[in-house]
């Protein structure tokens, strides 16, 4: 609180201080907010691959499902639910690349947590009602902040305000318990100068998966001064959540005999021999964040975008886990194992400033001048609350007496900075050039005692300080050849440091390998022509890694997926868009990306069942995880009268949960058993029916309702493998499992919710 009011005040000290000339007009104060986006936006000179979503498209179909579902119909988009709703713990992939590879910003402020370089949707609950456009960069797009792009950007801007006043109701229900209330209003200009705007949302779901509830609470507020040169924005906006686990998955056998709703976390078998499961099984987490905006028009050219920016993060999660080994736990004078509930804590701050300088001379030519600068500091802890050894008859949803055991305690420090210029010149008519240079400089400090031990029981530091200094160019050009007919090509180069994740989870390795950074290379070429009635585009992309981070499919004892590096891989595609507007009323929207997703030379670690001596196995080129050939999105629309009517489908063809190119592995504990390491391919359609009133006294009254999965397709969308490798008497390389000899393999699912609906009103005054 006290934060808030230090920034609130330099907020009015400083519009005090600011001359006002005249009354601001629409136009003119809707560009001088997006202002804050200009540096970092792509436009139709950018030569990159990119969607544009604006504030009506995300209001047509934002009921109260996450971001990722929201962008589920942009081109070459996965997505993935563990509570298998759209709501809680979601994920989206972009051309295969996982969500710590896709650079998030909101007004250019990164989003993405700095040590994990994961977005947490479930913090940002129905931000999507807060969210003025938002723009998907394929590939590395344009320098930006925070996070490298090895995939994708999605840049988001926050809702304008408006010159009139609102007041307005969205409520959504539906299936699994899911429902969504959010009241939002705006003052619009008071005295000509003053605005205030905001939001207050609540979003719950009982999951489709046994337990995997989510209660999500969020707000958004901004306050601003506005004349005609100058806009100055105070905004605050907060996430909060209690989720319950349902990231183990399930496998095939479980969803065939125990259902699909099947969630193991949690699962125990208490004091009776009675299979329980743990009440409090639950991530539960806060997000606090403060932006200072200053839009400035220094002359008809010249614009400035200054933004400092704050936030605060506290939360944990806590798990119920089943025969744990006590000196891991540093409570080995109880025993060797028990059962235990740990909770895991996390305390971050995270601050700094972003800047940019842009010029425009109306002529063709625009430069830009950016960079930012942050310093995040966390501090990771793990207590044991509850032991089955020291009270075998208590509900371990009650704290031990006196046990509150901290068993590993590390912090970190991250600095980010970066700069960057960009220059756009048309030289000739309808031949632009583009040229994007970015510097930035990465040191990461960890220190402390992390969660894993080695053979002689002895704890691992999780020690690092690395500093990294990346220059990232980019340059193409874009050539308008007749009206509405314009083809591009780009060369980009990328880098990304490697996540907190990913040193830890080398500790656990038998082979001590220290992660290193990656290299993109990125080729694009594409055209696309635009007509008054019909639109396409093709884009092809050829992306070449150097140690690219790739999940190999495993889960760590977390249950966060695990990544390694791969010296060589790559990949290629080409993305297809059509848009086809015959007549009044009627739209379709279609895209579909094919994609070849490879690793070079993959080496496999190959296993003596008998003598556990181990050997390497070079198995050529594989197939990359979580990878599809095929996407495909298809929406068909038609609005008549106030009645709109959407249906929506969505191909995608399987996918290899390892890179390994094992498509099966032998069951030994089932006779030989073949189990398969895929997703399969899945197809589902959606349907949307709403009607717009017009009621006297009111902006609009809308009520509609929306069905998922209207076919009940039984899919999963996510998984998780792990594989062990043997040779057979034929000396071939063979997936294999035998748990008697000490070998898990295995492989698990993320069942998604067969048909389901929510219906929704939205009222406007």
């Amino acid at each position: 609180m006290r934060k808030t009011l230090l920034l609130g005040g330099a907020l009015f000290a400083v519009a005090m201080n600011v001359s006002a000339d005249e009354p601001i007009d629409t136009l003119k104060l809707q560009e001088l907010q997006e202002v804050q986006v200009v540096s970092t936006r792509a436009n139709k000179k950018t030569p990159v691959a990119y969607s544009d979503m604006n504030k009506a498209q995300l209001k047509e179909i934002n009921h109260g499902k996450d971001i990722p579902q929201l962008l589920n119909i942009t081109p070459s988009v996965t997505t993935s639910s563990d509570a298998g709703m759209g709501v809680g713990y979601t994920g989206i992939h972009v051309r295969g690349t996982d969500p710590t590879r896709i650079n998030i910003t909101v007004n250019g402020i990164p989003i993405n947590d700095a040590q994990s370089a994961q977005t947490y949707w479930v913090n940002m609950g129905d931000f999507a009602s807060s969210v003025e456009s938002m723009q998907v960069q394929r590939g590395v797009g344009t320098s930006t902040n925070g996070a490298a792009a090895f995939g994708a950007t999605v840049n988001m801007q926050t809702e304008n305000i408006g010159m009139k006043p609102y007041f307005g109701v969205d409520l959504a229900g539906g299936s699994y318990g899911t429902h969504k209330e959010t009241v939002r209003f705006s003052t619009g200009m008071m005295k000509e100068h003053w605005g205030i705007q905001g939001r207050l949302s609540t979003i719950g779901s009982d999951g489709y998966i046994d337990r995997a509830s989510s209660r999500l609470w969020s707000y958004f507020l901004q306050g601003g001064y506005f004349d005609e040169k100058t806009v100055l924005k105070f905004i605050t906006f907060n996430g909060m959540e209690k989720t319950y686990m349902a990231w183990d998955y399930a496998t095939r056998e479980q969803l065939n005999t125990l259902g699909r709703t099947y969630n193991p976390s949690g699962e125990y078998t208490d004091a009776n021999g009675n299979t329980a499961y743990y009440k409090n099984q639950t991530d539960n987490y806060m997000q606090q964040h403060y932006h200072l905006v200053l839009n400035q028009i220094l002359s008809n050219y010249l614009t400035l975008n200054a933004t400092l920016h704050y936030t605060h993060g506290f939360g944990y999660y806590q798990q119920y886990k089943t025969n744990q080994k006590l000196y891991k736990y540093h409570l080995e004078e109880l025993g060797k194992r028990s059962d235990l509930v740990r909770q895991k804590r996390m305390l971050n701050d995270f601050s700094g400033a972003v800047a940019s300088l842009n010029y425009n001379n109306r002529r063709g030519l625009t430069m830009n001048i950016g960079g930012a600068y942050s310093y995040f500091d966390a501090n990771h802890y793990g207590r044991v609350k509850w032991l089955r050894v020291l009270n075998n008859g208590q509900d371990p949803t009650e704290d031990t007496e006196n046990l509150f055991h901290k068993y590993y305690d590390n912090g970190a420090m991250k600095k980010d900075g970066n700069i960057y210029g960009k220059v756009n010149y048309e030289f000739m008519p309808g031949l632009s050039a583009y040229l994007d240079l970015q510097y930035r400089y990465v040191r990461y400090k960890m220190t402390g005692m992390s969660q894993e031990f080695d053979d002689n029981h002895n704890q691992r530091p999780l020690d690092a300080n690395v500093k990294y200094h990346f220059f990232n160019p980019k340059f193409g050009l874009t050539y308008q050849f007749a009206p509405g007919h314009t083809a591009y090509a780009s060369y980009a180069i990328a880098h990304k440091e490697p996540t907190r994740n990913d040193f830890e989870d080398m500790l656990s390795e038998a082979e001590e390998v220290n992660p290193v950074a990656e290299r993109l290379n990125d080729l694009e070429a594409g055209y696309q022509f635009t007509g008054s009635n019909f639109s396409a585009g093709v884009n092809f992309y050829w992306m070449v890694y150097d140690n690219q981070f790739v999940l190999t499919g495993a889960q760590d004892s977390n249950g966060e997926m695990v990544a390694r590096n791969i010296k060589d891989s790559y990949r290629m595609g080409v993305e297809l868009t059509a848009g086809w507007r015959p007549f009044k009323g009627f739209r379709w929207d279609a895209s579909a990306t094919w994609s070849k997703n490879r690793a070079k030379n993959m080496e496999l670690t190959i296993i003596d069942p008998m003598t556990w001596e181990m050997s390497k196995a070079n198995v050529g080129e594989t197939h990359l995880a979580f990878s599809p050939d095929w996407i495909v999105n298809n929406v068909v629309s038609y609005e008549f009268k106030g009645l709109k009517a959407t249906v929506t489908n969505k191909y995608v063809s399987e996918q290899y949960m390892t890179n390994s190119d094992f498509r099966t592995f032998i069951d030994d504990d089932n006779g030989g058993k073949e189990e398969s390491a895929m997703i399969d391919e899945f197809f589902t359609t959606d349907i949307d029916l709403s009607y717009t009133f017009k009621v006297k006294g009111l902006k609009s009254i809308t009520i509609g309702a929306s069905v998922y999965n209207l076919f009940s397709a039984k899919y999963e969308n996510n998984g998780a493998c792990g594989l062990n490798f043997r040779k057979n008497a034929s000396g071939q390389v063979e997936a294999f499992n035998n748990h008697d000899l000490g070998f898990w393999t295995y492989s698990v699912y993320s069942a998604q919710a067969p048909r389901h609906f929510l219906a929704h009103l939205s009222v406007t005054l």
